[in-house]
């Protein structure tokens, strides 16, 4: 299975990560997190999206890129079981129509990498493994709780064999 690990796209930003998007064949993009909008109104009361996040509906329009928006947890921390059994979920649609999984927090050093080095375990990769690739394309990823919780943590009874 392919991944695509990256920082939070912006409006602004977005169209260069289209380009990646389209290039590495992205099928779904899990947006673990919001950026927080700062002083974003439509002029009626209503909140809109500011220019520090993009809209996932004019992303899915414009590219048939899936957004998945209910994988959430703590900057910092550790997936629940429940985010845990989502993400093996749209990660084996993926795989299934062999397509690349996007995923991003804000920075792509924490929350993310979690995701996928849980994949990469998942997949039969040694935790410490799955910890030193992420490391090695994604200098600075996951802190010493992340690291111990990817240590510890066991196959699904699904994958196991």
């Amino acid at each position: 299975q392919k991944f695509l690990l990256l920082d939070a796209p912006t409006k602004r930003t977005l169209p260069k990560y289209i380009d990646a998007f389209k290039q590495e064949n992205v099928s779904d993009l899990i947006r673990i997190c919001h950026r927080p909008v700062v002083n974003a109104s439509d002029g009626n009361g209503k909140s809109s999206i500011g220019d520090n996040e993009y809209d996932a509906e004019e992303l899915e329009k414009a590219t048939g890129i899936k957004v998945n928006d209910d994988i959430k947890f703590e900057d910092g921390g550790v997936p629940s079981p429940e985010a845990i059994s989502r993400w093996l979920e749209i990660v084996a649609k993926a795989k299934e129509k062999d397509t690349t999984v996007g995923v991003h927090c804000i920075a792509g050093i924490g929350r993310a990498p979690v995701l996928v080095a849980i994949s990469l375990v998942e997949g039969g990769m040694d935790p410490l493994d799955a910890i030193a690739y992420i490391r090695k394309y994604r200098r600075g990823a996951l802190n010493k709780n992340q690291v111990r919780f990817i240590d510890k943590y066991q196959k699904s009874s699904k994958s196991k064999k």
